[in-house]
């Protein structure tokens, strides 16, 4: 009974062969149906339909799949009719007192073995949707009409049930799967082909798309499309169970199975009415925490190895006109690389490519952190040689840690500490921030600032469940976070008092082990390292320290902080580099005294600068010494 309709021939002119005699059978069974309400009409007589002549296969697997009686069967031909058939309606109005529509009274009065049961809400025609009664007369009176989807079914023509639309959709199954991935499709649809009744298949682990892509590879090897249907939380009762008989409904008729995601607990309502789907019905749920519900089949999916995803992408990326591009790019935003390459329906240019991958993370991310476009490169990065080298390191783990883990081996040995994480030590303005920007560009990757004030939530769990999202976005991307002031966050783990520290506990452990399996970069910025903690500063690959600049230092970047177009006075370097600043004020100062030089129409002299210093001695509430000034007067131009 659930099995799909035949399949229609392949090519233009089987399809049209097919369509065609489904449609001469239809119009058949009309007319014989119509030469019966012409018999009654004359003598009032009742006689058998001749089932003999060939049925419309649609008629007759929708009759199957839905169990309708012969005479549920003729009412429906009854309101179907009416809508392609001339003739019919006309025939209808003579029945009816000019009334071109069919009722119940009608079909109770001059159809054969007519039985009241098929009038009520639960049985098949009104249960299902198939036809309504329209109007505010009696039951037995009101107007008989065909349900526009199941009127299209019955003619051969596929179209959409619009009162689906919004709700569900059609979603089309990956063209790859990594090797892992599809060998977990096809054992779970050999295992699902044997299960009666169809379970709940509950799909957790890896990142949401893959989840998602397994979901249509199993459906896909069942031959079975695949609908994906849209949160259900802001509808109530009635439209979510009209939403189920629908979405059931195709499943009887098609073999269509359904999808569904999201949070565990927000799931429960539309699972629970999906529960006697005639199809399996996947849940893809975002916490792997959720109990499993009675009676489902739970899949834990692993993310795929970076070998696997790179053998995906150079596949897919064979053909392509920029290939060695996109080749370099594979090993740094590896995963959605390969998440676009199955999405596509043909090979795409590399840079094409990499813009979609940017395009997807930054939906998923931008509501959880803020993306810093990159400026700084390495020439307007002013830090001491043995920073400089460290940061170059840090690059060139990123950039090759694919070649290390998979293709030589190291992944393979411990899956532990396979992340790449830094901390960035040192005082507010000496340039944390602008070295992050520095490794994103060189990189060639998006950089997110964290905002502490999105993450971590007071009520209990809540900082997991934000972290989870945060870290699932970013997963495969490339996109480096940078989680400002850490030790906010990561801060030592406390002696256990009560259930608030004990939970505290928790999040800091959780927080160790999402930093662990990251496969991006992890930058984590501080001016109070010991306040972190011990086990976590153990795990971070990379402790820089960013010192505050000294003379040298700071002189250098006053040579810096002037964009080459800014008019420029008499400026000493050496002299403002008395100034004792970290380089983040130099460079408040520095713009402050432009916007002071053209105010005033002159080019930055040392005056300017002398002003905006005092602005932000102020702002720091630090008197400006009179050492820090000394010799300004007379400096010469750079």
């Amino acid at each position: 009974m659930n099995a799909p309709l035949d399949a229609v021939p392949v090519g233009a002119s089987g399809a049209n062969e097919w369509l065609a005699q489904n449609q001469v059978a239809l119009a058949g069974a009309i007319a014989r149906l119509r030469e019966q309400l012409v018999r009654f009409a004359a003598d009032r007589s009742v006689v058998e339909v001749d089932h003999a002549a060939p049925e419309s296969p649609t008629l007759a697997r929708l009759c199957d799949a839905f169990e309708l009686s012969p005479f549920e069967r003729d009412v429906l031909l009854l309101a179907a009719g009416c809508e392609l058939s001339g003739e019919f309606a006309a025939t209808l109005a003579q029945l009816n007192g000019g009334r071109a529509y069919a009722t119940f009274g009608l079909a109770l009065a001059a159809l054969p073995g007519a039985h009241w049961s098929a009038l009520s809400p639960g049985a098949p025609l009104r249960g299902w949707r198939l036809v309504e009664a329209i109007g505010d007369a009696g039951l037995t009176q009101r107007e008989l009409r065909i349900d526009e989807p199941i009127l299209h079914w019955l003619t051969g023509v596929a179209a959409p049930d619009e009162r689906l639309a919004g709700l569900a959709m059609p979603l089309r199954a990956a063209s790859r799967l990594a090797p892992s991935h599809d060998a977990l499709a096809t054992r779970m649809a050999r295992a699902l082909r044997d299960a009666v009744p169809p379970p709940l298949v509950e799909i957790v682990g890896a990142d949401h798309d893959t989840r998602v892509a397994l979901a249509a590879g199993i459906a896909a090897l069942l031959e079975r499309a695949l609908l994906r249907i849209a949160p259900t939380g802001a509808i109530g009762p009635h439209e979510r169970n009209e939403l189920t008989v629908r979405v059931k409904r195709v499943g009887l008729l098609t073999g269509t199975s359904v999808l569904v995601c999201g949070e565990g607990r927000e799931l429960d309502p539309i699972l629970d009415a999906l529960a006697d789907a005639p199809t399996p019905v996947f849940a893809v749920l975002s916490d792997p925490a959720v109990p499993t519900r009675t009676g489902a089949w739970r899949i834990v999916v692993e993310a795929a190895s970076e070998a696997e995803q790179r053998a995906l992408v150079d596949a897919a990326l064979a053909d392509a006109e920029d290939a060695p591009r996109a080749a370099a790019l594979a090993p740094r935003v590896v995963d959605q690389l390969a998440r676009a390459v199955r999405a596509a329906s043909g090979p795409l240019p590399g840079e094409a490519i990499l813009e979609a991958c940017r395009r997807e993370t930054r939906a998923q991310l931008e509501p959880l952190a803020r993306r810093i476009e990159p400026r700084a490169d390495w020439d307007d990065l002013v830090v001491p040689a043995d920073t400089r080298h460290l940061l170059r390191t840090i690059v060139s783990h990123v950039r090759h840690r694919a070649t290390v883990y998979d293709d030589w081996g190291f992944a393979a040995k411990s899956a532990r500490g396979l992340g790449i994480s830094a901390l960035f030590d040192g005082p507010s303005g000496a340039g944390k921030t602008m070295a992050a920007e520095v490794l994103a560009g060189d990189l060639d990757v998006d950089l997110y600032h964290i905002d502490l004030a999105s993450v971590v939530s007071k009520y209990i769990g809540e900082t997991e469940k934000n972290l989870a999202r945060l870290f699932d976005a970013a997963e495969g991307s490339g996109a480096i976070l940078l989680f400002d002031e850490a030790d906010a966050l990561f801060g030592k783990r406390s002696e256990v008092r009560d259930s608030h520290d004990r939970y505290a506990n928790i999040e800091v452990s959780y927080l160790l082990q999402r930093m662990e399996s990251y496969r991006g970069l992890a930058i984590l910025t501080t001016n109070l390292k010991s306040a972190l903690d011990t086990a976590f500063v153990r795990r971070i690959r990379f402790i820089v320290p960013f010192p505050f600049p000294d003379a040298a230092s700071r002189a250098e970047i006053w040579r810096r902080v002037f964009p080459r177009d800014t008019p420029l006075g008499a400026i000493e370097p050496e002299r403002l580099a008395q100034l004792n600043i970290a380089g983040g004020h130099i460079r408040n100062i520095a713009v402050a005294a432009a916007f002071l030089a053209v105010e005033r129409g002159e080019a930055v002299t040392m005056q300017h600068v002398l002003e905006s210093a005092r602005l932000e001695y102020g702002k720091l509430e630090r008197p400006l010494a009179d050492a820090e000034t000394r010799g300004w007067a007379g400096g010469r131009r750079t």
